[in-house]
């Protein structure tokens, strides 16, 4: 076993707490209520073709009624206090009903970049983000993406460069970016203003945009010193891992559901298609790939809420197991559904393309099975 494999985070002396809570149960069943009367697919298509691309009032509404900002933020910083569990559940439910809206974006990782900063250091910001005011984004943070400098002035941070791939970036209120400084890289925040051009992607996936920004002289706040950066960043990809994995897992729930239901009323030769041994084998397959998903995510989640330092292994092991599944249970969708599943104008092609973008973000099954690897010394 080499140097850099870590033992398996479990059990722990205190295990973590994996069935949810009457809590828990109350805050999913908040938010799938709320979402299946304002996140339906066709309300989904209407606000994909705005300039936004979401629903601002759905947003408020999830702020302020189901605070996806501060479920997961500490008290001492603004927030309520829970962790990924109560944050996964808000995911889970936003996969199932492919919702447009800045989830992802600005209350997981925006939230958590900005809480990287020292108290008080970024406080306007974090605020902003917190009750929604402002929406921010959050780059890949790597020197791939990342061709951005910052100088350091009389009066603060300057950035030029171009960061790529940012979701929601074209109308973002803050971005988090990462930049090379005369002494090493550093992590930084900047209101977009006019100094900072953006240019929109085509993406397979409208209901989640992307954008390039191009910086010339964008002030900045640096969130973090050269020694801090590489963990920091480390640490916000797992969490974009692990909350892709909780959305893709509310994918699959969906997709199952909507299958099943169609086999219980599409009739061939005078039977339910559902009553077919093949039709039923396929469809018991999607299941146990469901409970695998949810498996996954869900430990990982307890894990990386007890200890995000423990958690590697587990979150490289939920964006394995759930990006596979959301790419197989939208493939088998499609193909279930028959004819009517092959029209561009039916919803499984709206959860294929999202399945497929997430796949994008933090890349396929085989890179996280690398990580696992390395993870455990192989």
């Amino acid at each position: 076993m080499s140097a850099s494999a870590i033992e398996v985070p479990w059990p722990h002396a205190d295990p973590p707490a994996l069935t949810p809570g009457p809590e828990q149960t109350e805050l999913r069943a908040a938010i799938r209520g709320l979402l299946a009367k304002h996140s339906g697919i066709e309300q989904v298509r209407t606000v994909i073709s705005t300039d936004l691309g979401y629903s601002p009032q759905l947003w408020r509404t999830l702020v302020g009624d189901m605070s996806v900002t501060t479920l997961a933020v500490p008290e001492d910083r603004g927030g309520l206090g829970y962790g990924m569990v109560e944050l996964g559940i808000a995911l889970e439910e936003c996969g199932r009903a492919l919702a447009c809206e800045p989830v992802y974006t600005s209350a997981v990782l925006g939230v958590h970049a900005l809480l990287s900063a020292d108290p008080g250091q970024d406080a306007d910001l974090l605020a902003g983000v917190l009750d929604g005011s402002l929406l921010a984004t959050v780059s890949a943070l790597s020197a791939t993406t990342d061709h951005v400098h910052a100088e350091s002035t009389p009066t603060g941070w300057l950035l030029h460069g171009t960061a790529t791939h940012l979701v929601s970036g074209g109308n973002a209120d803050v971005a988090v970016v990462s930049a090379q400084c005369p002494d090493g890289r550093r992590l930084f925040a900047t209101q977009p203003d006019a100094q900072l051009a953006r240019t929109e992607r085509r993406v397979l996936d409208p209901t989640r945009r992307r954008a390039d920004l191009t910086f010339d002289r964008c002030p900045a706040i640096a969130l973090t010193d050269v020694d801090a950066t590489e963990a920091t960043a480390a640490r916000l990809g797992e969490l974009a891992t692990l909350a892709l994995a909780c959305e893709n897992t509310g994918i699959v729930d969906r997709l199952l559901e909507m299958t099943v239901d169609y086999a219980r009323t599409r009739h061939q030769f005078g039977r339910p298609i559902g009553s077919f041994q093949a039709v039923k084998h396929r469809l018991a397959d999607l299941l146990v790939t469901l409970e695998r998903a949810r498996s996954a995510s869900r430990y990982a989640a307890a894990i990386y809420a007890q200890d995000p330092g423990s958690a590697s292994l587990a979150v490289a092991v939920a964006g394995a197991v759930c990006t596979d599944a959301a790419v197989h249970a939208a493939a088998e969708a499609i193909q279930l559904h028959g004819g009517v599943g092959f029209t561009w104008e039916h919803p499984a092609h709206s959860y294929f393309r999202r399945a497929m973008g997430n796949e994008a973000l933090q890349g396929d099954s085989r890179a996280h099975r690398a990580r696992i690897a390395t993870l455990i010394g192989i």
